[in-house]
């Protein structure tokens, strides 16, 4: 599935299981058949955490077609005790950390799933 904001194109592994969501990018890295995760959840406030993921991510909640927010640059965690990030939207995209501020994403950009 390819996923739009503004002129960059992610190409994304969907997640719709709880199992899936829950082990989300836990021990994985992108590769050359995807560069983001996308979440397709109910529209209500979700958390995510980044516990034994590999590298930084950034956390991108998706409400409406819209941007409704953004945590940047997400830093892995090995313990349980990790920190939440939270927000309201209906999808989530998980890509790489710094992407947002290095094409300039905001609250409020065009989504196009």
């Amino acid at each position: 599935m390819i996923i739009n904001i503004g002129k960059k194109k992610f190409k994304v592994k969907t997640v719709v299981s709880k199992k899936d969501t829950a082990n989300g990018m836990m021990n994985k890295k992108f590769n050359n058949e995807f560069n983001g995760m996308l979440f397709i959840m109910d529209d209500s406030e979700h958390c995510f955490w980044m516990k034994n993921c590999i590298i930084p991510l950034d956390i991108i909640f998706i409400e409406d077609g819209k941007i409704s927010h953004i945590h940047h640059n997400c830093t892995p965690c090995k313990t349980e005790d990790c920190e939440n990030y939270c927000g309201e939207g209906d999808f989530i995209l998980e890509i790489k950390g710094g992407t947002s501020k290095k094409y300039g994403f905001k609250i409020g950009d065009l989504v196009q799933i």
